[in-house]
């Protein structure tokens, strides 16, 4: 145990030089590549955050590109809405109008064609009653006239009674 606890002083030489060797070996030559790869390895880091930073402002103004969009397509729909809205009131508003006229104008000459029919019907009405009152004078005027004697004095009065009424 002795010997464990106590190395010799050439197996510490030995051991101190082969350790100056690694570590001159890794200060030449191992830590500069891994510091470059450290380094290089924070680049990347750096550059993938900017990225992301810069890509994170950019979907933001994207973002905010497209809720401007949205809010513009909704403005534009509520107005198209709203203007079809008002051309549907104005066609029924136009189409009523039209109905009314067209209904006025049927109105209008369904009382022009009842009133003809009725003029019409008057007529023939009187025109009946006429010929009616010409048969009706016929039958008695043959019934009284019945010889050439009554004729005469029928005649006669009719004569006198148109001179009596030339001034």
């Amino acid at each position: 145990m002795s010997s464990l606890l106590r190395p010799e002083p050439g197996l510490l030489f030995w051991m101190l030089f082969s350790f100056g060797i690694t570590v001159f070996l890794l200060v030449k030559f191992g830590f500069p590549m891994i510091l470059k790869a450290v380094e290089k390895r924070k680049n990347y880091i750096e550059e993938s955050l900017l990225a992301a930073r810069k890509a994170h402002g950019e979907l933001a103004g994207i973002r905010e590109t497209g809720e401007a969009l949205l809010a513009g397509a909704r403005r534009e729909q509520a107005d198209m809405l709203k203007e079809a809205s008002l051309k549907r009131d104005m066609l029924i508003e136009s189409a009523r109008g039209e109905a009314r006229l067209e209904a006025e104008k049927m109105i209008a000459s369904a009382r022009r064609q009842i009133s003809a029919e009725k003029e019409e019907a008057l007529r023939s009405i009187r025109n009946e009653a006429a010929v009616l009152s010409l048969a009706l004078a016929e039958r008695i005027l043959r019934g009284k006239l019945g010889s050439e004697e009554e004729q005469a004095k029928l005649i006669g009065r009719l004569f006198d009674e148109m001179d009596a009424s030339k001034p």
